[in-house]
């Protein structure tokens, strides 16, 4: 078990020393920026279905995934469920189109840590993860090549959570997450001004505004599963968010400054904007309700297809503090397929017939609208689940790899089409902490 821990902080330690900004996305300005949790690197294979539920994997998109029913394979025997880890990160690299050329961005990102302990019909997890990221660094530039505003933005929201779940009856299972997030957002804004000959002005004003997010939500879920034949097994999932609020505590100063075209900015002076004759020093943002449905087929142990729709109600969000002219919110929806085969999970022989093999495809309407153009997303995905230690005492471990490649935005009305690749690695752990003595 030590070793165990050991590999994790590890896999953290060194997530944490790439992982300096989670996006490069211009579409993060908006709201609370980027959402970064789609679900484990498994379920990020598969398209981004949570549909599927078993006894060795976290699945962090529905909390009644902590219970299932005991494991029939050596070390568990039949009497008990493994104790689940998983720690994952994500490196991507971005394409930026529009209507005046191409950039290249990249970014990498620690995703989640995350712990499941079993305890007869109940489980028990909890965990730390990315909920949105902002990174934005943009600049208007004008026919003449002139900067007419630059935009700079960072921060997140991250989420930390705890939940539990309890096994109804062999079929169905409940749960529900408590989750608390915190973190900031800082945004900048530069209007450039000019002579009447065209010459940059030698001094700018700079509006930088900062808030201090927190707050609680909580997500529950309904999984069903059920044998329609001798092989193969049915499964039925449910999550529902409930609308919850976040509390945003304020500030923006308007600073002077020394600007160059180089972007090297010197700060001169600055003055505190007083945000209590405004209302706007402590403000709160809603957070849409989200439901989602899904339903599989397959047979245990070899393969499974599914399909989930998820639904939110994000044309309730509102941000009072960050106010512009060109972007609103509407309701967000997603489609996902995918499925994962397993040649023979038993083999003794061929390291890749254990091999986990997972693909997918979705289709996102992220609810967001900028000059009247729904920003949409589309997504194919591709994954290895591959198992490690030694097969005798730890056969359901694995290191899984993810490959995501798709496209965000579009190029209409001189907004951004972003062209991503997402590679995804993630340790999928399991352990028997505690085995019952026997005696004759």
């Amino acid at each position: 078990m030590i070793k165990r821990l050991i590999v994790i902080c590890i896999a953290i330690i060194s997530s944490s020393v790439f992982a300096q900004q989670g996006t490069a996305s211009p579409y993060s300005f908006y709201g609370i920026g980027s959402l970064k949790f789609k679900g484990t690197v498994e379920n990020r294979s598969m398209g981004g279905i949570g549909v599927y539920l078993d006894s060795i994997h976290l699945n962090l998109r529905n909390p009644a995934s902590y219970v299932g029913k005991n494991v029939d394979a050596y070390p568990y025997d039949g009497e008990s469920r493994p104790v689940k880890f998983a720690v994952a990160g994500t490196t991507s690299n971005v394409t930026l189109k529009g209507n005046s050329g191409e950039a290249e961005g990249s970014s990498s990102t620690f995703d989640y840590i995350a712990l499941s302990v079993p305890i007869g019909k109940f489980g028990f997890g909890f965990g730390l993860m990315p909920y949105t990221s902002v990174g934005y660094k943009l600049d208007d530039i004008d026919d003449n090549d002139d900067i007419i505003n630059r935009f700079r933005g960072e921060g997140g929201v991250n989420r930390v959570f705890a939940g539990f779940g309890y096994q109804i009856s062999s079929k169905l299972s409940a749960g529900v997450d408590i989750n608390y997030n915190f973190g900031n957002i800082q945004n900048s804004a530069i209007e450039f001004a000019y002579t009447q000959d065209g010459d940059l002005v030698e001094l700018q004003t700079r509006e930088d505004s900062r808030s201090d997010l927190s707050g609680l939500n909580l997500n529950f879920g309904l999984a069903y599963k059920t044998k329609i034949s001798k092989s193969l097994e049915l499964s039925a999932t449910a999550t529902f968010a409930p609308e919850s609020k976040l509390s945003s505590d304020n500030t923006r100063i308007i600073s002077t400054i020394d600007a160059t075209r180089t972007g090297t900015e010197i700060v001169l002076n600055t003055v505190e904007v007083d945000l209590d004759n405004q209302n706007l020093r402590k403000t709160d943002l809603t957070l849409p309700s989200r439901w989602s449905f899904g339903a599989g087929l397959g047979k245990p142990q070899s393969w499974f297809v599914g399909a989930e729709y998820t639904f939110q109600n994000t044309s309730n969000f509102s941000n009072p503090f960050y106010t512009n002219d060109v972007s609103s919110f509407e309701n967000a929806s997603q489609i996902s397929l995918g499925g994962f085969f397993i040649p023979d999970y038993d083999a003794f022989t061929g390291y890749l017939k254990r091999v986990v093999y997972r693909a997918g495809i979705n289709f996102a309407n992220t609810g967001l609208v900028v000059k009247n153009e729904s920003i949409k997303e589309f997504g194919i995905s591709f994954g290895l689940g591959l198992p490690v230690g030694q097969r005798s005492r730890d056969p359901f471990s694995n290191l899984n790899l993810g490959l995501e490649i798709g496209k965000r935005g579009t190029t209409n009305n001189n907004l951004i089409q972003e062209n991503f690749i997402n590679f995804n690695v993630s340790l999928s752990l399991n352990s028997r902490w505690f085995r019952q003595k026997k005696y004759n």
